[in-house]
């Protein structure tokens, strides 16, 4: 019988689909992929970070390797990064924060009026021709462009993916 996932335990991402043991858990090589045909950024930049996978499809990262046999209940490890156990694949906020700045496609900038409703939580209507789908979303700040968030891009509309607890004013 093969290994089922377990909702309340965090299992590292095997490296490849041979190494799998449960069904449907993404591998190490299949994230790393998935950011650099999505969004442009270089696997090496993951390079020092493990990546595990609790529930059904949330994967974290952390930047070491740990050995979890310990007999405690581990609420987090490291930062949630992805959603995976769905049709289209979802960067988590704090990922587009952290990475976002590696991004060389697939990113979204927004001029200040925009940048203001995306980060409330409102829908907007950027000028883009790219890919529809998960878009890491940029504006201004201290001179230069930085990531602010997730938006998901489709029907000319950008829909901000910002969780109701982290809508600011900007």
């Amino acid at each position: 019988m093969p290994a089922a996932n377990d909702p309340d335990r965090f299992e590292r991402l095997p490296a490849t689909a041979a190494e799998r043991s449960v069904e449907g858990r993404p591998t190490r090589r299949a994230v790393l992929d998935w950011w650099a045909e999505r969004f442009g950024i270089d696997p090496g930049v993951f390079g020092t970070h493990t990546f595990w996978e609790r529930g059904a499809g949330k994967i974290w990262a952390m930047r070491a390797d740990v050995a979890l046999d310990s007999p405690m209940a581990i609420e987090a490890l490291g930062m949630h990064v992805l959603r995976t156990r769905q049709e289209h694949w979802k960067p988590t906020l704090e990922a587009a924060q952290r990475f976002g700045h590696h991004a060389t496609r697939n990113v979204c900038h927004l001029p200040e009026p925009a940048a203001r409703a995306f980060l409330a939580g409102e829908d907007t209507d950027p000028e883009w021709d790219g890919d529809w789908g998960y878009l890491l979303v940029t504006h201004d700040i201290a001179g230069g462009p930085a990531p602010i968030g997730v938006g998901l891009y489709v029907h000319d509309e950008l829909q901000s993916q910002v969780p109701k607890g982290r809508r600011r004013e900007l």
